[in-house]
């Protein structure tokens, strides 16, 4: 039998890596997936190939978040059950030479991003009683890691985030997950080109993108007492 048969996600970041994963194994579950992605080219494919249905957007535009959850609305007839915040940039650089505007990037799309739709999502889930919120952050959001002056800054603040979401919500009905994975095999990886005296983990020692996935898909099947889920590949950094 499909556990999520029926069950209504809004899924970000869904074109490619442990989105497109994820949006695979929760279609596998019987989920009705509304796909967000920056690549409306890639997200139509990963909508056709799940059986989704995609909007394409930057989780970092206020406007578009407002937009997308007004569709949600209107296709679903109320907020999503699930919404998992999956979207995020990643590049290396070390302190002194990583531009403000790659910092506050990386700060839009992993931090104020999150921030928006969770701001956008829960009013509704309180108001119902119920739903499920996973952020999707990182083992660089417990440990500085040399380069990851941006991306620590940002899955830092989403941890903060998510701990603060926790504390509020006890006892509403509504839930949040953290899931937690060191580096994942993506094509993020691709066309990085590491600072000097960084080393990148090697792809072979990582996660894989249907590892995290199915984590995530424990997270909205498993114990309701499920708050954290970390994952580690047989590397410990990024």
């Amino acid at each position: 039998m499909s556990r999520l048969a029926g069950t209504r996600v809004l899924l970000t970041g869904a074109s490619r890596g442990i989105g497109r994963a994820t949006a695979a194994a929760l279609a596998a579950e019987g989920a009705d997936l509304v796909l967000v992605a920056r690549g409306a080219h890639a997200l139509e494919a990963a909508a056709r190939e799940v059986g989704g249905h995609s909007v394409a957007g930057d989780v970092s535009d206020g406007r578009f978040v407002s937009d997308c959850i007004a569709h949600v609305r209107a296709r679903w007839g109320d907020v999503p059950d699930v919404l998992i915040n999956n979207a995020g940039i990643f590049a290396l650089a070390l302190f002194g030479e990583t531009p403000v505007e790659a910092f506050d990037r990386h700060l839009a799309v992993n931090l104020r991003g999150p921030f928006l739709l969770i701001r956008a999502c829960l009013p509704g889930m309180l108001r119902r009683g119920s739903g499920q919120i996973v952020n999707v952050g990182s083992v660089a959001a417990r440990r500085g890691l040399p380069g990851n002056a941006a991306y620590s800054a940002s899955k830092f603040g989403l941890r903060g985030l998510h701990e603060v979401l926790a504390a509020e919500i006890a006892g509403t009905g509504v839930r949040c997950t953290w899931i937690e994975p060191s580096a994942v095999d993506t094509p993020v990886w691709d066309a990085l080109d590491p600072p000097r005296g960084i080393a990148l983990p090697r792809r072979e020692e990582m996660l894989r993108a249907e590892e995290v996935a199915q984590a995530i898909v424990h997270a909205l099947t498993g114990p309701a007492g499920t708050v954290e889920i970390r994952l580690r590949g047989r590397c410990t950094s990024g």
